[in-house]
């Protein structure tokens, strides 16, 4: 069966950086499942999956525009300690979801100067090139209950 969209696809994928160094990785685990068309994944691997069947194997190179997007200096913020009351003690590397104009977005805290703490809300892959090593391991047609909640149910899914 081939990918297009409203299929439920379930892949094993290995994700690296320029340098080669993994990320992310399917491998020893549950493969992912994910319905296509549906922005389940970043625009790139979608884009480079569709048109494919079970069993392919494929290496595709994704430039940060078709991945996590590029760097934005507006998603960096300098906000007072005070106005995450109720966080306990604000360390590096702690993040925190807060509404934006454009949906929740998660931050990460990147410092923490005496009573200021910057805040990222760019993604950690953000400008990043991903290198990813793809096999599909099965196709099939979404149920309808799959494309009204927009995920899969079932093995690889939300709803075990």
């Amino acid at each position: 069966m081939e990918i297009v969209a409203d299929r439920v696809v379930t892949i094993h994928y290995t994700l690296k950086d320029d340098r080669g160094a993994v990320l992310d990785s399917s491998a020893g685990g549950e493969p992912l499942a994910y319905i296509q068309g549906h922005g389940n994944l970043v625009a790139g691997l979608e884009k480079a999956l569709e048109g494919n069947q079970e069993g392919k194997t494929l290496s595709v190179v994704i430039p940060p525009e078709d991945g996590y997007g590029k760097r934005d200096a507006a998603l960096i913020q300098h906000v007072p300690k005070r106005s995450l009351q109720g966080s306990g003690e604000i360390k590096k590397g702690m993040q925190f979801q807060a509404g934006t104009g454009d949906g929740v977005r998660m931050f990460t805290v990147t410092a923490v100067v005496g009573d200021m703490i910057t805040l990222d809300g760019n993604h950690p892959l953000a400008d990043k090139t991903l290198h990813f090593d793809v096999e599909v391991v099965s196709v099939r047609a979404a149920t309808t209950q799959e494309l009204e909640h927009g995920h899969v149910h079932g093995a690889g899914g939300h709803h075990h």
